[in-house]
């Protein structure tokens, strides 16, 4: 699968979901910021790499799908949100590791130096992780494929 943009969907959302993930965006935002405020900077931190519009995204996604393919409907919705969740957790991976580095060092190094150590090794992890996704997929479709 190819990575491409895709305006078409951007001009096919209606203006409520973005409002939706607006609405979810700035609810886990804000409860990211009480919790940072009421246990530490640290503690709040850790909440960074939760993708703040994922829950709008995922029923958005399924729905969207859902309408395109009304003969496959459920099935077909729930691997899309799926595959959309897959993404996350990945990002999430990365994010929360570049939080870690720049946690650990930013003590130590200039603050310029730590950050972009902590965008190297977020590159290189989303690229390693990306490609073990895919090694992993074809390993598990030859397998399957091998049981037939």
């Amino acid at each position: 699968m190819a990575i491409r943009i895709d305006l078409k969907a951007v001009l096919s959302t209606k203006w409520y979901e973005y409002a939706l993930r607006f609405l979810f965006g700035g609810i886990i935002t804000v409860a990211t910021g009480v919790l940072a405020h009421l246990y530490g900077p640290e503690f709040g931190g850790l909440f960074l790499a939760f993708p703040a519009i994922f829950p709008a995204s995922a029923t958005l996604i399924s729905k969207h799908e859902r309408e395109s393919a009304p003969d496959l409907k459920e099935a077909r919705g729930r691997a899309a949100a799926a595959l959309d969740a897959r993404g996350v957790m990945m990002g999430s991976a990365g994010l929360a590791t570049f939080a870690l580095v720049v946690w650990k060092l930013l003590p130590h190094w200039n603050g310029v130096l730590t950050l972009l150590v902590a965008l190297v090794v977020w590159f290189v992890l989303s690229i390693f992780t990306w490609q073990m996704s895919k090694a992993v997929r074809q390993a598990l479709w030859a397998f399957n494929e091998n049981r037939r």
